[in-house]
């Protein structure tokens, strides 16, 4: 117990020591110890490479989940080291819905099938924008904060170890050199004198071994940097995989949805909902399974017209532009791509031609075909 007091009474006055000479280094009343231009130089890189990696690891962090509130989740979750949930994403969300109303609306029809293939491009999407975070998140955040937590708060632990043994030091010097002024006016300070150069010995032996471990670990901060360059890397190939992903999906959507749209550029000139509304044209009409169809088209330009073939009577080829199942006996299944014969039979409502196909023969709508010349 004796042994703990004493040594209670030697980390006070350690410590009491520190902070005097700290307040008097700030009144500008006692001089500090310089560090060596190198260390300094070592030690302003250190604080730049931590500040800048925090703020790259959170701004990488809100990219890939933009809500505060369930950033905070995740962390607490991490903390507690337990999974999260599991939770759809924007783009998986979206792509439900879009599904839902294309079926509510009728797979059968131009804008319900549409629908149904954007909603599943978009869960396609939605899944890989979630193995895009979880790979960022291994290979890029996960080392940044492993440096952020780890490395830096050991040199951190180092440099308040340095700065205390320059405190150290510095109170040495101000001792002894008190010392000294006193031993010119009285011999009776001459053991005092010998005392304060002893300390002084240690504590500038202390200082700079502390200084030298200092030293080592900054400079160890370029294989660091080398490391974050090859999460960098890392972090690129990611992104690029993950773009190239969604261009590839994106890609083959918008050919699906060209055959959709290429019937109003195959069939010109279509009239629009507005000009059904006042009576320039005529309205949109409805099949028996009630999917909405748009009148025929005006006129074409490399392919004969729907009024063209009213006209003649006569027959000509169409392809299929998407599947269509018939509503009743009386019209014909489609499949997209299929090529069909058709023509005008007189009587027949302007928004159907007749199909033929294998000696099979039905109705077919306009808007679900491209005439070919």
């Amino acid at each position: 117990m004796d042994f703990d007091v004493r040594r209670l009474a030697a980390d006070a006055g350690t410590l009491l020591s520190r902070a005097v000479q700290f307040t008097e280094e700030v009144l500008g009343q006692a001089e500090r110890t310089e560090l060596d231009g190198h260390l300094e130089n070592l030690l302003t890189k250190a604080e730049a490479t931590q500040q800048w990696t925090e703020k790259i690891m959170k701004q990488t962090e809100v990219l890939l989940q933009p809500n505060p509130n369930v950033r905070i989740e995740e962390f607490l979750y991490e903390k507690l080291e337990k999974m999260p949930p599991v939770r759809p994403n924007n783009l998986e969300l979206l792509g439900e819905c879009m599904i839902d109303s294309g079926h509510e609306l009728g797979p059968g029809t131009a804008y319900g099938n549409a629908l149904v293939k954007c909603g599943e491009v978009e869960k396609q999407l939605g899944s890989a924008e979630r193995e895009y975070s979880q790979s960022l998140a291994i290979n890029f955040i996960t080392p940044l904060r492993n440096f952020i937590e780890g490395d830096c708060k050991i040199l951190a632990r180092e440099r308040k170890l340095l700065q205390n043994k320059r405190l150290d030091l510095d109170a040495a010097k101000t001792r002894l050199k008190k010392a000294k002024e006193a031993d010119t006016r009285s011999t009776m300070w001459a053991e005092e004198v010998s005392q304060a150069e002893t300390e002084l010995r240690i504590s500038q032996s202390e200082f700079d071994r502390q200084a030298e471990m200092t030293r080592l670990l900054l400079e160890g901060l370029s294989s660091t940097h080398t490391h974050h360059l090859r999460c960098l890397t890392d972090f690129v190939d990611t992104q690029t995989t993950y773009y190239e992903q969604c261009h590839l999906y994106m890609g083959n959507l918008q050919k699906q949805l060209g055959s959709f749209s290429s019937v109003f550029c195959a069939n010109n000139n279509q009239p629009s909902v507005n000009a059904a509304l006042d009576g320039s044209s005529p309205p949109l009409t409805s099949t028996e399974s009630g999917a909405t169809v748009l009148p025929p088209p005006v006129s074409g330009h490399s392919s004969p017209s729907v009024r063209e073939l009213h006209l003649s009577n006569g027959t000509c080829k169409a392809r299929v532009l998407y599947n269509y199942s018939a509503a009743s006996s009386s019209e014909l299944s489609l499949l997209a791509d299929e090529v069909i014969t058709v023509s005008s039979v007189p009587d027949m409502d302007s928004d159907w031609l007749m199909g033929e196909r294998d000696n099979k023969k039905g109705k077919v709508p306009i808007t679900y075909l491209q005439l070919q010349s």
